[in-house]
């Protein structure tokens, strides 16, 4: 398969080169595009094939359910048997935005699309290039996140072309994104409000428009035997090709240990690469150093760690040390992400 990669403009994207990523949905066909989060591969969600393509193309467990992304409150009705109002109260708050809410699904929706659950994952995005593609796109999109299942997610064009070129038939480049972590995922099928996925809408941000929301117990164990009901619950995610090990503690215990423990693999010949800060690089002794972010702004944390993940995988390091990045508000995303990119390989110091 030829994969063609045409550029969009993020604030004006051209209707014409929309219109033809558009008609290759409706086609059933696959297109990657830019969201606020993470990029998107996506294919006609209502079509089952289409559905199936998207978990061929990036090699995705069929029992791994897909989000469904829309333009507008009234194509929600089409797909969802009802609509709780605290569901509503988040609608209006959070969309467009990187909220994906779980509901009862209609007959409408295909089980292809669903992991064969009665449940479906809905999101309306808030990118202007993917809200002209969902438009004319037949309103509908299946889209999980457009890279190979388990690599780290695509922040940017190259690094779809890099999994996907081949496997999709349009690319659409729209630049880098914006927050670089996936939604919020919160189920609604249960009485109290479930977080299946924490994002970049945290658990407080939810309960100050509809009161209690918990956890999913999920969230902090991996069982095979459970099935999952949302993206990314059950499987190990965005790991590089290196082993990552997390270090949490004081800062000046955790650069002690991440430096003892990168000269033992040195001198074993192995090559290291550590994931610090700002303001904690220049203390770390190992071959490839790289800053995420700095902890005055946890927003360059989120955006830039999958992108710093793959350039680990391009410097062929050996084994990588992270940080621990526990920061106020988006914390508990950036640690859920980090925390299964690792493989839940974690120090306390």
């Amino acid at each position: 398969m030829k994969t063609i990669i045409l550029a969009v403009d993020r604030e004006h994207p051209d209707e014409s080169v929309i219109r033809q990523a558009g008609e290759i949905l409706k086609n059933g066909g696959l297109v990657a595009f830019p969201t606020e989060t993470v990029y998107g591969l996506g294919g006609d969600g209502l079509n089952a094939e289409s559905s199936e393509k998207i978990y061929a193309a990036k090699g995705r467990p069929s029992d791994n359910p897909l989000i469904i992304h829309i333009a507008d409150m009234e194509s929600l009705d089409r797909i969802v048997s009802e609509i709780p109002e605290k569901a509503r109260k988040m609608a209006e708050k959070f969309w467009p935005g990187p909220l994906t809410m779980i509901f009862k699904k209609s007959d409408a929706v295909p089980y292809e699309t669903t992991g064969g659950l009665d449940s479906v994952a809905v999101r309306m995005p808030s990118h202007p290039v993917a809200l002209s593609l969902i438009r004319l796109g037949g309103g509908y999109i299946a889209a999980p996140s457009a890279n190979t299942s388990g690599r780290p997610s695509p922040t940017r064009a190259a690094h779809v072309a890099e999994d996907l070129t081949g496997k999709v038939d349009m690319i659409l480049d729209g630049g880098d994104v914006g927050i670089g972590l996936e939604s919020t995922i919160v189920d609604f099928t249960e009485e109290i409000p479930v977080i299946l996925r924490p994002g970049y809408i945290s658990q407080k941000m939810a309960e100050e428009v509809i009161g209690p929301v918990r956890m999913d117990k999920g969230l902090l164990i991996s069982d095979e035997k459970v099935k999952p009901k949302a993206p990314g619950m059950k499987y190990r995610h965005y790991a590089p090709n290196a082993g990552l090990t997390i270090v949490e503690g004081s800062t000046e215990q955790v650069i002690k240990t991440i430096n003892e423990k990168s000269r033992e693999l040195q001198a074993q010949g192995k090559r290291v690469g550590v994931i610090g800060t700002d303001e904690t690089v220049g203390a770390y002794e190992a071959q490839v150093i790289k800053s995420i972010g700095t902890r005055q702004d946890e927003e360059t944390i989120a955006r830039h760690l999958f992108g710093l993940l793959r350039e680990f995988d391009e410097e062929q390091v050996d084994h990588i040390f992270s940080e621990s990045f526990d920061t106020p508000r988006m914390g508990q995303a950036i640690m859920n992400r980090l925390l299964k990119a690792a493989g839940h390989h974690l120090i306390h110091v």
